[in-house]
């Protein structure tokens, strides 16, 4: 049976794919399991310093298999908020609690809670022909994944709502424009963006990458700016006592290039 999510790991980077190709990568219970053990299993790794998620095929993921959600032959609806709790939640904590930066190539179209996945990922590259799509009204459902909080982030909540309820494809190239995501680019240059991208954050000090997301996480979680500000000094003072700030200072100031551990 072929593996539904594949891990690569080379030069301090683990890839992720997502491998239902001919189903657009879509989410089965079993990539579902897989994808969330694939991220426990990089996330402790030491010699993972960034984290790809991407998919197979023409599509990045396609959203919920609908196949496994028939409704025929049942007496009791889906229990999805309890399927969500159990599946779905622990990839979204995933992501957002390793400290180390995760990285959506989205190489294809991001539908559900496959566009989800990736607005939860810390930076997301998309190939012009790419499209978001909050389709959760089209069968009848609200938002879920972690798709809600990020659409607000990133979009405000006008055109979050807006997204959700209207359902429509948005094009890469319209989600960047919008804030939605980081940058589209030409589908030929997605790979080589892409593994430039991962390349530059491997060599950045990994102290400084965890306390900048830990701090941007402060930003959507605070109550208020005093909160706020207490949870970026101390972010920094972690970042600050590193010997990697001596490094980055000393190399300044002796006009080379740094050696981070």
């Amino acid at each position: 049976m072929t593996e539904p999510v594949l891990i690569r790991v080379a030069d301090g980077v683990a890839t992720l794919t997502l491998n239902r190709p001919d189903r657009l990568n879509a989410i089965t219970r079993d990539l579902l399991l897989a994808l969330r053990g694939a991220f426990e299993t990089v996330a402790t790794d030491d010699a993972v310093r960034v984290i790809c998620l991407t998919g197979a095929g023409r599509g990045f993921c396609a959203g919920q298999d609908l196949g496994e959600r028939d409704p025929r032959g049942r007496t009791e609806p889906f229990d999805v908020e309890a399927i969500q709790i159990e599946l779905f939640h622990p990839i979204v904590r995933a992501i957002a609690n390793t400290p180390k930066p995760v990285v959506a190539s989205v190489n294809g179209v991001a539908a559900g809670a496959g566009a989800s996945f990736a607005l939860a990922c810390d930076i997301v590259v998309a190939a012009q022909s790419a499209k978001f799509i909050q389709s959760f009204s089209r069968v009848g459902l609200s938002v879920d994944a972690g798709g809600g909080l990020a659409l607000v982030n990133s979009l405000g909540l006008p055109r979050a709502k807006a997204a959700l309820m209207l359902g429509e494809a948005i094009p890469a190239d319209e989600a960047a424009a919008m804030g939605m995501i980081w940058k589209a680019v030409p589908d030929p240059a997605l790979r080589d963006e892409t593994a430039a991208l991962c390349a530059r954050l491997a060599a950045t000090p990994r102290t400084a990458l965890a306390c900048i997301k830990q701090a941007m996480t402060a930003v959507a979680t605070a109550t208020d700016l005093d909160d706020y500000l207490k949870q970026e000094a101390a972010l920094q003072g972690i970042a600050g006592s590193h010997p990697d700030y001596a490094e980055g200072v000393l190399s300044f100031l002796e006009k080379r290039k740094p050696v981070f551990e």
